[in-house]
């Protein structure tokens, strides 16, 4: 995954994630809004081919990057569990 930092502020950041779909962003933008300090997290793709763009806005107790990465640490743990228990099966 390619990333481009298109806006950083202290409690804002607005991404493009280079070739990503509806379904891996309306699973992130849904994790990360599970973080209490996170205000807003959007995506929006443009046109059907174009790269999302990712904002996440936060209440200013966390650094919008560190929700994202702790978001997409908790995807990981979750599918982790799942291939885990498909396999016990």
């Amino acid at each position: 995954m390619h990333l481009k930092i298109l806006e950083l502020e202290k409690n804002k950041v607005r991404m493009v994630l280079v070739e990503e779909k509806h379904t891996f962003m309306n699973l992130l933008a849904e994790e990360i809004l599970n973080d209490s300090a996170v205000n807003v997290a959007r995506y929006l793709i443009e046109y059907q081919f174009s790269d999302p763009e990712l904002l996440v806005t936060t209440d200013g107790s966390k650094d919008p990057i560190t929700a994202i990465r702790e978001a997409c640490d908790r995807i990981s743990r979750s599918c982790d569990e799942l291939i885990t228990q498909v396999g016990s099966a």
